[in-house]
């Protein structure tokens, strides 16, 4: 293979021209390596590089799997034993993790090599990649704007083609935003579907699952087949798929029943390039003979606020983690302004608060189940708004009442669907007329990735993405 066709390749591509030896893994990593080096300059995606790491994978053997030899990200919030961990914080820039994560043992033995950390906000509290201690990861598309967040710095390496695959993480919309804002395919799985031991039974609550972003719905579909399932201290489990997710995104979806909105859950105007969108894309789904209406699950309770107390609780405790480690107060020169303001809104709450949000999010969870008992899938825009410029939201501000109505306007739609924990992703089927992304969100029962894995797979050969570069591209 020629490297130059390298970006035309999926990572099951790529991983297919390794198993017949039309090209090596040390091949593919040095090409890796190379676009990095081309592009990152310019996105500041791949914040921590340990090449080193990646090569001994190769020259130890790397196992048999789905992605033998395909290079690989793991998100800045992940460990991976010796290996350079920050979570995008100050006070961590020398952390070493003395410990590998169930699913990075999971990416591990796929195959990939594992090259380097890609950028995140600080604990992955913002839809922005802008932390402090690295800088804003850009989007490709246009440098001017983010990438999301808080897979941002994931979402821009595969949509400049870095690579085709890299890990996310998703707790209020982190794997759909980026992959709206970049123009590639992100699927957040069902709660629980994939493991966060050994140190955590759960995230935020319940709301967090890992996956990764691509640039194929196949490549999503063959690594949730490998990583998916609980793992000895799960705290439950999800249900177990029919078959293999790989054979669901080729599969003919039939005739769905699709509801759809092109307005904001919180009833309010949004930006009317997106409404178009959205409506172009239900009027393709009826072509497509699905039954197509409008119609929005009611709004019972506020996911902002049910966020907040979440978030905000378990921000103050890794406040409290660092001030234990370190032996002293934290302060802004060890994390942002917005990330020690939120741990101290925590102080304010109380157990009672916190169980309240929880039966909210419940509330949410109820209101929406029955809401799909009356269609298969739900259609909306990810994001009410284009991708945000660099600098809208600023976590380093003394003063962050301008992030609360920022985020209401932006991502007012994808937090519901992690207090649910049903399956959600985010397609690149439009763009505006600045050539910004514009993703829109699928979501469907609890459980049934199946469903969704079929209709992207369905709308991918209708208005394939893979072809669509952005301007910053290796």
């Amino acid at each position: 293979m020629a490297l130059r066709e390298y970006g035309s390749y999926d990572a099951v591509g790529l991983a297919d021209l390794v198993r017949r030896k039309q090209v090596s893994a040390k091949e593919l990593l040095d090409e890796a390596i190379a676009r990095t080096a081309k592009v990152d300059g310019e996105i500041n995606a791949v914040v921590v590089k340990h090449y080193d790491y990646a090569k001994r994978q190769i020259d130890n053997g790397l196992p048999e799997g789905p992605f033998t030899g395909v290079p690989f990200l793991l998100k800045d919030l992940d460990i991976l034993e010796g290996t350079r961990t920050t979570s995008g914080a100050s006070i961590y820039k020398d952390n070493v993790a003395d410990h590998t994560s169930t699913l990075a043992r999971r990416f591990l033995a796929t195959g990939v090599a594992i090259f380097g950390k890609s950028s995140t906000p600080e604990f992955g509290l913002m839809p922005t990649t802008e932390p402090r201690l690295f800088g804003p990861t850009r989007n490709p598309w246009n440098l001017a704007h983010s990438s999301g967040g808080s897979s941002g710095g994931a979402a821009a390496a595969v949509a400049a083609r870095i690579l085709p695959v890299a890990h996310a993480s998703d707790g209020g919309g982190s794997i759909r935003i980026p992959a709206s804002a970049c123009g590639v395919f992100g699927l957040k799985p069902t709660r629980a579907r994939n493991p966060l031991g050994p140190d955590r039974g759960e995230g935020w609550s319940g709301f967090s699952v890992g996956h990764v972003v691509s640039i194929s719905v196949r490549d999503s579909a063959v690594m949730l087949d490998a990583i998916h399932g609980p793992e000895t201290s799960s705290l439950y489990v999800a249900p177990p798929p029919a078959r293999a997710y790989a054979d669901e995104a080729g599969r003919d979806p039939g005739r769905l029943r699709i509801a759809f909105t092109d307005k904001s859950p919180y009833g309010e105007p949004i930006d009317p390039e997106i409404a178009a969108a959205v409506r172009d894309v239900a009027t393709l789904l009826a072509t497509l003979g699905h039954h197509v209406e409008e119609r929005a699950p009611p709004l019972v309770a506020d996911p902002a606020a049910v966020m907040a107390v979440i978030v905000n609780a378990n921000t103050a405790l890794n406040v409290r983690v660092a001030e234990q480690r370190f032996g002293r107060t934290m302060t802004e020169e060890d994390f942002e302004f917005l990330t020690l303001a939120n741990a101290h809104n925590a102080q304010k709450t109380t157990a009672t608060d916190y169980v309240a949000a929880q039966l909210s999010a419940f509330q949410i969870s109820r209101a929406l189940a029955e809401f799909f008992q009356g269609c298969d899938v739900f259609l909306c825009p990810t994001l009410c708004s284009p991708p945000l410029r660099i600098g809208e939201l600023n976590p380093m501000s003394q003063d962050l009442s301008h992030i609360a109505p920022i985020l209401r306007r932006y991502m007012p739609g994808t937090s519901m669907f992690n207090m649910s924990g049903q399956p959600s992703m985010s397609v690149p089927l439009a763009w505006n007329s600045a050539g910004l992304p514009l993703g829109m969100m699928f979501s469907a029962r609890f459980g049934d990735e199946a469903t969704l894995f079929r209709l992207a797979g369905q709308l991918e050969q209708e208005r394939p993405w893979r072809g669509k570069l952005p301007p910053i591209c290796a």
